[in-house]
């Protein structure tokens, strides 16, 4: 695994995103209140610790780099769209999950060159397991404290006999019944997994899952992390309609409907 690239020290960038699921599980480990913002999705205390934690790292790091998170203020897009490069943070992915104390959720980290995440680290407390992207740098799995592993997908999905398809634990949806059925009207045996926040990408770019589609609205600091790990990884996160890579910094955050393959 390489030390540096695109002007990041990979070592530093990885222990941000530690310190961040330590925050996180310092907080899942006691009562919590439970707040929620304007589109009615809920924020809790670890949230902020945990966009705290990587704010004060990019800030003393990387103090000319701007940051879209989703924790902070929104940067009207008349401000950010001559961006080149910038950070892209999800400080607590899956706050549901969080919230429903399953374990399922991640802190996402990604650096963003011309719209394409290039770096990304996705971060998943609960098991000590970080899953690392850098384009020209591989893909990579470091659990606990093992040294990191390469990782990359298999075969196109409908390569295979058998296809895993990974859903989303909270966001279930008869477009995602309706994608089932149709490979398996190809001939495919589909076996379904759950799970929950950017997991399910990081997943497909491993190879334990063939495919995700997702019908379901999501933020770019929602993909970011992991389409760079995907993306590493060999597999690509296209828009479902137009079949090219997702983009960042649109003048809309949110993404597409899209598919992981």
């Amino acid at each position: 695994m390489i030390n540096s690239a695109h002007g990041i020290e990979i070592g530093g960038l990885i222990d941000a995103a530690r310190l961040a699921g330590a925050r996180i599980l310092e907080v899942y480990g006691r009562e919590f209140e439970i707040e929620y913002k304007g589109d009615d999705s809920p924020l809790t205390e670890a949230d902020k610790e945990s966009n705290e934690a990587i704010m004060a790292f990019l800030r003393v790091n990387y103090p000319r780099v701007p940051v879209i998170s989703e924790e902070n203020l929104e940067i009207p897009y008349r401000e950010r769209k001559s961006w080149a490069r910038f950070w892209l943070v999800d400080p607590l992915d899956g706050t549901k999950e969080f919230i429903k104390r399953n374990g399922e959720f991640t802190v996402n980290i990604a650096l963003v060159e011309h719209g394409r995440p290039v770096v990304g680290v996705v971060y998943h407390p609960v098991n000590d397991t970080l899953y690392l992207g850098i384009e020209g740098g591989g893909a990579w799995k470091i659990s606990g404290d093992c040294a990191p592993e390469a990782i990359e997908g298999g075969a196109h999905y409908l390569e295979s006999a058998k296809v895993k398809v990974v859903g989303s634990r909270s966001h279930s949806s008869p477009e995602v019944d309706a994608f089932v059925d149709e490979i398996q009207k190809k001939g495919k045996e589909v076996d379904f997994l759950s799970a929950g926040s950017s997991l399910k990408l990081c997943l497909v770019a491993e190879g334990s899952a063939d495919v995700y589609p997702r019908f379901g609205p999501t933020m770019e600091w929602d993909t970011g992390a992991a389409h760079a790990v995907v993306s590493a990884a060999g597999k690509q996160v296209l828009d479902m309609r137009t079949r090219e890579p997702l983009s960042y910094n649109k003048p809309e955050l949110r993404n597409p409907f899209f598919i992981v393959e």
